[in-house]
């Protein structure tokens, strides 16, 4: 039995050549391109900035003067005592700064791959080995709630920072502007993600 193609088939749909006007608003999302470009220069930065801060450690660690001083002119609270030598909570509060710089490293990430493949052009890794888990289903809510979840792990992280070394602050505004803040971006979370579900529901129906 001979099987006829579907009319209806999106496969075999002539693409038809958009008009001056509409091509030329169409193509002005290359304009983007040099943003991304952009964050992918501030993705060095990050990197150089964590080796430098690593390096600091590990040379605190072996008993370098000027790696000691740097590393605590990083984490010290102004006006609190300084310690004489590199303590527990000292390399806690490093080691948090450095997975600090990771995730801001990996919310660029998301920004730069997923904002590119929704907003300016296709990247075509179907059956890449190394394509991210959710980059096959990314469109702009789905991007939009990752980045959220993003922002909430490093607020997470300053704020774990800010109870670690709460004893050398003053006072309590500190923590407790920082933790106001961090339950807003919870919020927000949430209802970007309820807003999404919300949508995605009504679509089903329709």
């Amino acid at each position: 039995m001979d099987l006829k193609p579907n009319p209806d088939d999106s496969s075999l749909t002539k693409v038809l050549p958009l008009r001056p006007l509409p091509n030329l608003i169409f193509a002005s999302r290359w304009l983007q391109l040099p943003l991304y470009l952009g964050l992918i220069l501030a993705q060095c930065v990050y990197v150089f900035h964590f080796w430098v801060e690593l390096k600091d450690l590990i040379g605190a660690a072996m008993g370098n003067a000027a790696s000691l001083a740097h590393i605590l002119d990083a984490v010290t609270v102004p006006g609190a005592p300084r310690p004489l030598k590199l303590t527990e909570t000292t390399i806690m509060l490093v080691v948090l700064g450095l997975i600090d710089v990771v995730m801001i490293s990996n919310l660029l990430i998301m920004v730069i791959v997923g904002g590119y493949e929704t907003f300016v052009s296709r990247m075509h890794l179907e059956g890449h080995p190394d394509q991210p888990e959710w980059l096959s289903h990314v469109n702009a809510s789905v991007l939009k709630t990752k980045l959220a979840m993003a922002i909430i792990g490093i607020s997470s992280i300053h704020l774990l920072k800010t109870f670690i070394n709460a004893a050398n602050y003053p006072s309590t505004d500190t923590i407790m502007w920082q933790t106001l803040i961090h339950c807003a971006f919870l919020v927000s979370a949430i209802a970007i993600a309820y807003t999404d579900r919300i949508v995605m529901t009504t679509h089903s129906k329709h």
